[in-house]
């Protein structure tokens, strides 16, 4: 049973940066599912035409790197120009990897940051006058290390901690026209991240342990909460980040494992 009625979205426009693949192309999906008109894009050509394919309902599959403003825009100039003004916008490209800052290139910190944070701008900075506004809703894809300092995640605790005050600027910046909001994912299985950050059984279990619900999250449950977030439903609701993380990022859950023996 779906959560939302059919056709939710229909006469709406959305597009997606970093939309090729994982969360991103989850939300995306969904998004087409429920009659939205859908843009994705990312650095590989062949990966977004796929994507699109992917999606089905007439999607648009596109190539440009969120680190370069120019490129980008010109993406979302073309989204805008087949699909109409964008009704909802996502910034979801990310670049992650496991790494001490003293075993960290400058170049290695910058790259991520550049995905993330300033690719994140870029997207947000280039959609304003392609928006339909009022009532247009953007969405940047955040993390936990935005708020808890992780090791090993210099880059992407500062990459994402920035994410978080530039959807907060831009919700003072922008209301009440548009609504700017984040969503961040706790543990979400069959995803990159996941392998990424979590590459062995041990790595895991720790962050198993520290769910207060007892298991991963689904690509499908972010796509939820982006729908609901862009959905008339949330619409006294800017400027917020939706932890969609199954209790992750609110203390180590292992810990009421063992109150509960002790009850």
């Amino acid at each position: 049973m779906s959560t939302f009625r059919d056709n939710l979205l229909a006469g709406t426009t959305a597009f997606v940066a970093g939309g090729t693949s994982g969360i991103n192309l989850g939300i995306a999906k969904r998004f087409a599912e429920l009659g939205a008109k859908v843009a994705v894009a990312g650095r590989d050509p062949d990966k977004a035409a796929r994507a699109a394919e992917d999606i089905g309902a007439g999607a648009l599959g596109l190539s440009g790197d969120v680190r370069d403003y120019a490129a980008i825009r010109a993406v979302m100039e073309r989204a805008a120009g087949e699909l109409g003004p964008m009704d909802i916008v996502i910034s979801g490209a990310a670049g992650n990897f496991l790494a001490p800052v003293l075993g960290m290139s400058a170049n290695a910190f910058r790259t991520v940051v550049d995905i993330d944070l300033n690719g994140t701008f870029n997207v947000f900075r280039g959609c304003h006058d392609l928006l339909n506004r009022p009532g247009a809703s953007l969405i940047a894809i955040s993390a936990g290390q935005a708020v808890n300092a992780s090791a090993l995640q210099a880059h992407a605790c500062a990459a994402k901690a920035g994410i978080n005050q530039l959807i907060r600027v831009l919700a003072l910046e922008w209301g009440p026209e548009v609504r700017v909001n984040g969503i961040s994912p706790g543990p979400i299985a069959d995803t990159e991240g996941m392998k990424r950050l979590a590459p062995d059984a041990a790595t895991r279990q720790a962050h198993y342990d520290r769910i207060a619900m007892k298991r991963w999250g689904r690509i499908e449950e972010v796509a939820e909460s982006a729908v609901f977030l862009c959905s008339p439903a949330a619409g006294y609701i800017t400027g917020t980040i939706l932890d969609c993380d199954g209790g992750s990022q609110i203390g180590d859950a292992s810990r009421g494992d063992l109150a509960r023996g002790m009850a």
